[in-house]
């Protein structure tokens, strides 16, 4: 799912961060990227995708987009990274992702402030296809 009000011009290289705390999957979804084109940037935490995310743009080079993982057993997730995230910036272009459809962030995203959600496991099709509605690629 995808909010269709939000677009991106770049003129640049998209560069997205990823937060997922099973390695795992942080590699399979950063060659999924690089396979499109896209410089990808892992965090395996909140506090670590929230740290980047501030880095990048104290470097003037934000991220187009952050995919987040939900839920983080033991530590700070997608949901409330998202939130600090959105507080520094309320443009961030935000899209949680999560293998539970039933958590009411997955199905009400907009009102958290997010752009989109992405199901899990990922698909390279519906992964291309959120991203592509999100960011205004040349």
């Amino acid at each position: 799912m995808v909010s269709e009000n939000h677009t991106l011009c770049s003129d640049t290289r998209i560069k997205i961060l990823v937060m997922d705390d099973e390695h795992h999957i942080l590699t399979i979804t950063q060659k999924m990227l690089e396979k499109f084109g896209y410089s990808v940037v892992l965090a395996e935490t909140g506090q670590e995708a929230i740290d980047r995310y501030c880095e990048a743009c104290e470097q003037k080079a934000p991220f187009s987009m952050v995919i987040m993982d939900l839920t983080i057993p033991g530590g700070m997730g997608g949901e409330d990274a998202s939130k600090k995230i959105l507080e520094l910036d309320p443009h961030a272009c935000i899209v949680l992702s999560s293998g539970n459809s039933n958590n009411p962030v997955m199905s009400n995203y907009k009102a958290y402030g997010l752009k989109g959600v992405i199901p899990k496991p990922y698909r390279l099709a519906e992964l291309k296809k959120t991203i592509d509605q999100l960011i205004n690629t040349p």
